[in-house]
C-alpha cells in the first residue's frame, strides 16, 4: 500500500503566508518559503493599518509625533506593532497608505487628519491594502504567461473589485470543440520580403497587398486582409512582414474606471499611429454556440463575443471566460483603436486573428477602446466583409427585440447605446 502512495500528492489547504507564519511561530525552518536561520528572526513591513499622532515627553518637552500600526510580514495581526515614523523605511508603502488614507477622508468629507483614525477607515485602508496585493499577486501571474516585450500592469483606485472571477488568463486562441484550424502548407520564397518580394510575398500569394511599411506601420486600408509571412517562410524572425505574430510590445495597465464602466486598459507608453497594439484573443465557437451563449451573456449585460465574419458567418470568438487584455478594452464611439483581419499559419477566410491597430497617435495614459459596432466602409464590399458585429449575437430576430444597453463612453459624439 504504502509503495503505491509514492507518487500520491495532495493539495495544501493553507496559503503561502499562513505556511510563513506558521514556521516563524514554531521557529521551523523552510527552504522552498525562503526562511532560513538567517531571516527567521526578520521583520518586514507586509503594509500599514493605522495612524495617529500622540504627544510624548522628552526631557522637559513635549513633542507630537507620527506613529503606524505594522502588518509584519509572516505573523499573525496580533504581533501588529505601532511604529515611529522613524523606524519605517518602507517609502513605497508610506506613499500609498497616505494616497489611500486622503482619498478616503476626502470621500468622507473630513477636512482635516483626525489624531487618530476611527474604525471604520482602519477597515477600509485594510482592505485596500489587502487589495493591492491581490492585485500585485495577479499582475505578476499575468507577466509569467509567455514572454512579451511591454509589461501589463494592474491598478484600481476605484473600488473593493479584485481580480475577475472565472476568468483565465490566454496569449493565443482556444479552439473550441468540433473546430480545427488547418496549418499552411507553403511558405514565400523571399530573401527581403519588403524590398524584393517573391511573387508578391504572403500577401502576393493570396492576391492582396503587402501590409506593412518598413517599420511596422500598417499602409493598407481598413477591410483588407493582412497576410503575413508564417512558420513555412524562408525569412527570418525579424522580417518586416512579421508584426502580430511578435505581440505586445507596448506596456499597458488594466485599471478600474470611475464611471461604471468596469475594468478598462490604458497605455504606458506613446503608441504611432498605424501601429499594432494587440488581438482580440479568445475561445473559437461556432456560431449556434455563440447563439446559445449569447442569450445568457444578453442578460448579463455581457458583450465578449466577436462574429469572424469576414467571409461566411460561421465562427466567433468568445472572450469571456478565455482570453487576453482585450476582454478588457472597452467600447468607445470615437475609438482609437482599428479592427484587421489577420492570416498568419492558418489561411481559413473564416477564421482571421483578429488585430487591433492604432487610428491615431495615442498619447502615454490614455485609454484604449475599439467600436462595438464598427462600420468600415458601408459601400465597399470588400471593406464590409469585416464590419465587427461584436456582442450583437444572442437573441433571435430584428436587433430592435434586443434589450438596450446605454453607452457610458462619454465621447461628443457618443450614440447613446452601445446596441
Amino acid at each position: 500500500m504504502a509503495e503505491n502512495l509514492k507518487e500520491c500528492k495532495v493539495a495544501c489547504l493553507a496559503t503561502l503566508n499562513q505556511l510563513e507564519t506558521f514556521c516563524r511561530e514554531e521557529g521551523a525552518i523552510c527552504r522552498d518559503l525562503g526562511i532560513s536561520k538567517y531571516n527567521l528572526c526578520d521583520y518586514e513591513v507586509e503594509y500599514l493599518c493605522s495612524y495617529k499622532r500622540d504627544i510624548i515627553t522628552v526631557g522637559d518637552k513635549q513633542i507630537e509625533k507620527e506613529f503606524y500600526l505594522v502588518k509584519w510580514k509572516g505573523y499573525p495581526e496580533s504581533m501588529n506593532t505601532w511604529e515611529p515614523r522613524k523606524n519605517l523605511k518602507c517609502t513605497d508603502l508610506l506613499s500609498q497608505f497616505w494616497e489611500d488614507m486622503m482619498r478616503e477622508l476626502l470621500r468622507l468629507k473630513k477636512r482635516s487628519i483626525p489624531r487618530k483614525l476611527d474604525s471604520a477607515i482602519v477597515s477600509h485602508l485594510v482592505q485596500r491594502a489587502n487589495l493591492r496585493r491581490t492585485l500585485k499577486m495577479w499582475e505578476n501571474h499575468l507577466n509569467s504567461l509567455g514572454s512579451r516585450k511591454g509589461r501589463i500592469f494592474v491598478e484600481n483606485l476605484v473600488d473593493m473589485e479584485g481580480p475577475p472571477r472565472n476568468f483565465t488568463y490566454i496569449n493565443d486562441y482556444k479552439v473550441g470543440e468540433g473546430i480545427s484550424l488547418n496549418e499552411v502548407a507553403v511558405g514565400c520564397e523571399c530573401m527581403d520580403c519588403l524590398n524584393s518580394p517573391v511573387g508578391g510575398c504572403c500577401a502576393g500569394a493570396s492576391q492582396h497587398k503587402f501590409a506593412y511599411n518598413s517599420v511596422g506601420q500598417v499602409r493598407i486600408r481598413p477591410g483588407l486582409p493582412i497576410y503575413e509571412c508564417n512558420k513555412r517562410c524562408s525569412c527570418g524572425l525579424d522580417c518586416p512582414n512579421r508584426v502580430v505574430q511578435r505581440g505586445i510590445q507596448y506596456s499597458l495597465c488594466i485599471f478600474r474606471t470611475d464611471n461604471d464602466r468596469g475594468w478598462g486598459v490604458r497605455t504606458m507608453e506613446r503608441i504611432r499611429k498605424n501601429t499594432f497594439v494587440m488581438e482580440y484573443v479568445g475561445e473559437i465557437i461556432t456560431t449556434d454556440e455563440a447563439e446559445r451563449r449569447g442569450q445568457v451573456y444578453d442578460k448579463e449585460g455581457a458583450t465578449y463575443l466577436f462574429d469572424l465574419d469576414y467571409v461566411d458567418d460561421e465562427y466567433t470568438v468568445d472572450a469571456a471566460h478565455y482570453g487576453n487584455i482585450s476582454h478588457f478594452v472597452n467600447h468607445s464611439c470615437d475609438p482609437n483603436l482599428q479592427v484587421y483581419n489577420v492570416f498568419i499559419d492558418n489561411l481559413d477566410e473564416r477564421l482571421p486573428r483578429i488585430a487591433f491597430f492604432a487610428t491615431r497617435l495615442i498619447k502615454s495614459g490614455e485609454e484604449l477602446t475599439f467600436d462595438y459596432k464598427m462600420q468600415v466602409d458601408p459601400v465597399d464590399a470588400e471593406s464590409t466583409k469585416m464590419d465587427s458585429n461584436f456582442g450583437l449575437i444572442g437573441l433571435p430576430g430584428s436587433p430592435k427585440k434586443r434589450m438596450r444597453m446605454e453607452c457610458k463612453c462619454g465621447v461628443a459624439t457618443c450614440r447613446k447605446y452601445l446596441f
